[in-house]
């Protein structure tokens, strides 16, 4: 209407006079009220710390939700990411002379402390949120869900460590990991193995995934994966003998093979009664993925819903898929985003699929910038607003 284009044009001009008309003096007289309630605190004594405070506050939620774009999750120095303005003390209202000031944390943590110096919660947002292991959250809509998220990887990223015992165990997972990729190595130099090197560490992270689901009370793992580290995962994980292992390498058919040319190392699936640490035991197996890497992931999915099913099982918590991939395929293969669409429908519903990408920074011979054009191999995961751990 064209008073409400008067009125409007005049906000641009405060020396204009305001055109008459009952809706717009009415509007006027709000926005004149609002005004003067608004800057009326400002001119309040202890408004600068006020703002000092949101400021902090801002500080924690903005490093809480964008922390990870500035975490040490790149061990080659390969990335090139600067650091998101967002983050800075200009952009926050914040100086270098507030570091030594104390404010309230907000129970940041869990730490006990409700007030701390500025420097002191910088430190520890960094130590939560920018060190090697970061979480991205912010794009879950359930703020009950996200708000519980922060919580459980704030306290444990200060109150949780590995004892002695566990950091042995460790120790020799991923030592057992790194001597087989070397030995196959030396062995048989000319095989295609597809090895895990570079990316060990999956071995110790399935180890403990493993053995934390059986203490939860879990009966089965299905287990999906690509051809990369197939072989270390059979030996290392599924507790495939290692004879077969290294007879399968050399090429030589075994007895149930005798009548056909068999399937190559890296094709083969295998099952293993998992006996844990603490008593409990867990079936993990192991599906065949003679096709092409990310095809075996609905094939999983499916097994793991027949076996609930089988089991009674409504909450669909007794059986989880687990579904590995290499960084590219995650990104540029339609299967994937298929299989995760398909995730929340009741008639495909597993009860929830931990995925784990193996991230070499390279799609086989292609590197991440030739890819894909999001931060992370994981952003697909964000159409059903998974969290995700760097």
């Amino acid at each position: 209407p064209l008073e409400w284009r008067q009125y409007f044009s005049t906000l641009a001009a405060p020396s204009a006079e305001i055109p008459h008309g009952p809706i717009v003096q009415a509007v006027a007289e709000r926005t004149r009220q609002r005004g003067a309630t608004a800057v009326a605190p400002a001119r309040a004594e202890g408004a600068p710390a006020m703002e000092k405070q949101a400021a902090v506050s801002r500080l924690i939620q903005v490093y809480s939700l964008r922390g990870h774009q500035i975490a040490d999750l790149d061990p080659l120095g390969l990335w090139e990411r600067p650091a998101p303005a967002v983050l800075s003390f200009d952009f926050l209202g914040l100086d270098e002379s507030d570091l030594q000031r104390e404010f309230s944390t907000g129970g940041l943590a869990g730490t006990g402390h409700t007030r701390m110096k500025l420097q002191d919660i910088l430190a520890l947002l960094k130590q939560i949120y920018c060190g090697k292991l970061a979480a991205e959250f912010a794009h879950i809509s359930r703020a009950r869900e996200r708000l519980w998220l922060r919580e459980q990887f704030e306290a444990c990223r200060v109150h949780w460590t590995f004892a002695p015992e566990e950091q042995k165990t460790i120790l020799d997972s991923l030592t057992r990991a790194e001597g087989i990729e070397q030995f196959l190595q030396l062995r048989y130099p000319t095989q295609k193995r597809f090895s895990l090197e570079g990316g060990e560490t999956l071995i110790p992270m399935l180890d403990i995934l493993a053995d934390e689901a059986a203490a939860l009370g879990v009966d089965e793992m299905v287990i999906g994966m690509p051809h990369r580290g197939r072989v270390n995962v059979l030996a290392n994980i599924l507790r495939k003998p290692y004879e077969m292992v290294l007879a399968e390498c050399a090429g030589s058919l075994l007895a149930r093979e005798a009548t056909g040319d068999g399937d190559v190392k890296y094709h083969l699936g295998y099952s293993h009664d998992r006996a844990t640490a603490s008593g409990n035991h867990v079936h993990l197996s192991l599906s065949a993925n003679p096709r092409h890497l990310e095809a075996v992931n609905p094939v999983v999915e499916g097994v793991a819903r027949a076996k609930q099913d089988h089991m009674a099982d409504p909450e669909r918590g007794r059986v989880v898929p687990v579904l590995m991939h290499g960084d590219a395929a995650f990104t540029g293969q339609g299967v994937v985003a298929e299989t995760l669409t398909l995730s929340e429908l009741d008639g495909y519903r597993t009860g929830g699929t931990i995925h784990v990408i193996v991230n070499n920074q390279i799609g086989f011979t292609t590197p991440p910038e030739a890819y894909r054009f999001t931060p992370y191999p994981s952003d697909v995961a964000k159409i059903i607003q998974a969290p995700v751990l760097h």
